[in-house]
């Protein structure tokens, strides 16, 4: 494989396994599904990773090449995955595996897909394992932020905005000053979501109030809204902050308000998308007006952030008075 056929992504070098790499044609397909085909940095990392952990298992068998792959082996595999893994680990592992046969066999690769008779295993799931923080423990979190600083008005806003608006973190950091902008006379917030989905929402009054009050102090007027702050200077940058930048800032807010969480279940970004859904929800919202503004596909992934019953079941168990 020449070096112009060789792609950097992110810093990691998407290099074909050998078996997937039989000949430069193969290995050119190979590494345009990652690099043309992929757009989102989340799904591709996490095919790479289960196209990977496939070719050094089939490695292992020293069964073939890469046109000797049958549904067999592919199953057999899964089954390997399945004493190590959870079964959503594993559905996205397959789904790696065969979307990137599909691809071989369009660019005629392969002849067939390999993969795409196999079945993965069953999996239901009806409340989603993201840790919802209650209307409380929210209200004590923002409150507790010294926002004296513009990394305190940037973090409150932040999190504010994420609580209000269902928005994904992803979709958070990339966001310009410019897509908070008035309408009616009411603030709006412009998220770019998955898929380059372009997402409209009227912001809480609240959140109008923090994002006014964080950018009337730190005086941005343009470029990144979220920003990255130089360590220990309290000072802004240019750029915007990482998603890493922002877990590692939830926790250290969630510790300095003394909010308990259990220790598998930390807060997290996600957890105020699911948290704010919850309240929504819990007065009176429409899980079909919930699914519109956290701008999911289907009103069941939505529900899957709904803990309402989680209260009710906490009230009914307090009934057993001994």
């Amino acid at each position: 494989m020449t070096n112009e056929i060789a792609t950097i992504v992110r810093g990691a070098e998407f290099s074909p396994p050998a078996v997937f790499a039989p000949d430069p044609a193969a290995a050119k397909r190979f590494l345009e599904f990652f690099t043309a085909n992929i757009r989102n940095p989340n799904t591709r990392r996490a095919y790479w990773r289960a196209v990977r952990e496939f070719a050094a298992w089939w490695d292992q068998q020293n069964i073939g090449e890469l046109r000797d792959i049958e549904p067999v082996h592919v199953a057999t595999y899964v089954e390997t995955l399945q004493l190590r893994m959870a079964a959503p680990s594993v559905k996205v592992h397959l789904a790696g595996i065969k979307m990137l046969f599909d691809w071989l066999v369009i660019g005629q690769v392969v002849a067939i897909n390999p993969a795409a008779v196999v079945r993965g295993p069953k999996h239901s799931v009806k409340e989603g394992s993201t840790p919802v923080l209650s209307s409380d423990d929210t209200r004590t979190l923002l409150d507790s932020i010294d926002v004296s600083t513009p990394i305190g008005q940037r973090d409150r806003a932040l999190i504010a905005l994420m609580t209000y608006t269902f928005a994904r973190v992803g979709a958070v950091i990339k966001m310009q000053v410019e897509d908070a902008y008035e309408k009616n006379r009411r603030l709006w917030v412009c998220l770019h979501e998955k898929g380059g989905k372009r997402h409209d929402m009227p912001a809480h009054h609240s959140l109008e109030e923090y994002l006014h009050a964080y950018l009337d102090q730190t005086g941005i007027a343009d470029g990144f809204l979220f920003r990255s702050a130089i360590a220990r200077s309290g000072q802004l940058t240019d750029r915007p902050m990482a998603q890493q930048d922002v877990y590692a800032m939830i926790r250290r807010r969630v510790a300095v308000a003394g909010i308990e969480t259990p220790r598998s279940k930390k807060t997290g970004c996600h957890s105020f998308r699911a948290t704010g859904i919850t309240e929504y929800l819990r007065n009176g919202g429409q899980l079909e007006t919930a699914q519109k503004m956290a701008n999911h596909e289907s009103s069941r992934t939505t529900g899957l952030y709904d803990r309402r019953d989680d209260q009710v079941t906490l009230d009914e168990v307090e009934r057993i008075r001994i």
